[in-house]
């Protein structure tokens, strides 16, 4: 990757801004990722007010979704034959899993729209079909979905407050829930059933650790 490129349109940005990798962990989902931490997150900064850049969440492999990715190709029972949703996706590596793992449908889901052009990016490489879409699901009923996958959502306050309660009405109504967490502030700290743990990789210039160990947890209703 040479100097940053700043493009209006997402696909291209993604394209020229990253390189075709894979993830600790999760060898066998290739993804569009920064090689560079540091250059990529302070050129968007620089260029959010002018261009509204949000920050490129999307460009890392964070540890909460690789967690839960990893299970998912371990565990393939969880998603086969199901419809999963993939919930803030980022790079949308865990939904790519849940395809690769059997699953009859996938939505990945995220509000940036670079995330959406690297999801979609990432599908490709992965030969995997997504059904990728913008809308902020939160509080909305999700019918026909009977898997959520949701890695590392609960690192701000206000976020994981309204996530987790709409994500236990879905548990509630029977659709399966399952959250990775890599030791973040916010996860709940009860109406959670472990299923696995992980030592996940991480970059210091992402974390605050070189490996964060990392829970998988099924999310209960209330």
């Amino acid at each position: 990757m040479t100097a940053l490129q700043i493009h209006a349109n997402p696909a291209d940005f993604v394209r020229q801004n990253t390189l075709v990798t894979t993830a600790p962990l999760l060898p066998e989902v290739r993804l569009h990722l920064a090689t560079e931490v540091t250059p990529l997150w302070e050129a968007t900064e620089e260029t959010l007010r002018k261009t509204n850049l949000p920050p490129p969440y999307w460009a890392f492999a964070w540890p909460g979704g690789r967690a839960v990715a990893r299970f998912v190709l371990d565990q393939p029972e969880l998603v086969r034959g199901r419809s999963v949703l993939d919930f803030a996706a980022g790079t949308g590596c865990v939904g790519i899993a849940a395809a690769l793992a059997g699953a009859a449908a996938v939505r990945a889901c995220d509000i940036d729209a670079f995330s959406l052009a690297a999801i979609r990016l990432n599908a490709e490489a992965n030969g995997v079909a997504l059904e990728v879409e913008g809308e902020d699901l939160v509080g909305l009923p999700l019918p026909g979905v009977d898997v959520v996958l949701a890695g590392d959502v609960c690192y701000e306050r206000p976020m994981a407050e309204r996530v987790t309660a709409w994500l236990r009405t879905l548990a509630a109504a029977g659709t399966t829930v399952v959250l990775g967490d890599p030791g973040r502030a916010y996860v709940p700290k009860e109406g959670l059933e472990f299923l696995a743990r992980y030592a996940v990789p991480t970059s210091l210039d992402l974390e605050d650790r070189e490996v964060r160990d990392t829970t998988v947890w099924r999310l209960l209703p209330d």
